[in-house]
């Protein structure tokens, strides 16, 4: 598998097309699910440069509606492509879904008996402390504040898989859910619905930090892992092009700061 690149060797050419940031939030902005101050700093600085950004995440809803009304960000996607959150002009947060009500309460018991079997079966697993802000997924916490070995993630995983779900690991939590939605697809709404545009894939870069990035770091070719993804690189079968230097939130605006540089650079 070909090795990402550090993000200081991407060449200017490769970036000039860039219009919009998508990012990751857990260890990707924040450090100990705080944002870090460089990468508030650097979302303002990319804001006022007239640069969107979308976050999309595994977190839940509820967790999530402080980052829209609180960061200069165009839309979340929150529960892996399951929710959209964006600000309204009132200052409130609009809620979208990606299926009608109906179909949701019928998912949400599907989801419950899920996270229960787990729960009985799988020795140490604990529900996230975020579930209760969860509208259309169910999370296993495994690295945020209980730990869950390398054998409960796989238990876990195939429990969620046994119940239909698509289940995936990020950098703190085990996430599963009903459906087709994803951080992909999820970035195809989040522009549409905020921008008013079509998605298109060359014109974004990603940047994201474990293996529920995969999918955005395969399909969007401008792609930059902060440095603490070298935890989950034996795990991962596609790396971003790049890497950065720093950790977390710093590594995030070491992201911002090179794309700026470009944007001000004479052609």
């Amino acid at each position: 598998m070909p090795r990402f690149q550090p993000w200081a060797h991407a060449r200017d050419e490769a970036l000039r097309g860039l219009r919009g940031v998508l990012t990751d939030i857990d260890d990707t902005l924040t450090c100990e699910g705080a944002i870090e101050p460089a990468a508030l700093a650097a979302l303002h600085r990319l804001s006022e440069a007239g640069v969107p950004v979308i976050a999309t995440t595994g977190r839940p809803a509820g967790w999530s509606e402080p980052c829209v009304t609180d960061w200069p960000v165009r839309a979340v996607v929150a529960e892996n492509g399951g929710v959209l959150l964006q600000r309204t002009q009132g200052g409130g947060v609009l809620r979208e879904f990606t299926v009608e009500p109906p179909e949701r309460a019928a998912r949400w018991q599907r989801l419950q008996a899920c996270a229960a079997e787990i729960l009985a079966t799988v020795p140490g697993a604990t529900l996230a402390t975020d579930s209760p802000g969860r509208l259309t997924d169910i999370a296993v916490d495994h690295s945020e504040h209980a730990g869950l070995d390398a054998a409960g993630i796989a238990a876990t995983l195939a429990c969620m898989r046994r119940h239909g779900l698509t289940a995936t690991v990020s950098s703190i939590h085990v996430n599963g859910w009903i459906g087709e939605h994803s951080k992909w697809s999820g970035a195809h709404w989040a522009v549409q619905r905020a921008l008013g545009r079509g998605f298109d894939a060359t014109e974004w870069l990603y940047v994201g930090d474990s293996t529920n990035d995969q999918l955005m770091f395969e399909r969007v070719g401008a792609s930059v892992g902060v440095a603490n993804i070298a935890r989950f690189v034996p795990q991962l079968a596609v790396l971003p092009a790049w890497v950065t230097a720093a950790e977390r939130g710093r590594g995030f605006a070491e992201v911002a700061e090179r794309l700026l540089a470009v944007r001000a650079s004479p052609r």
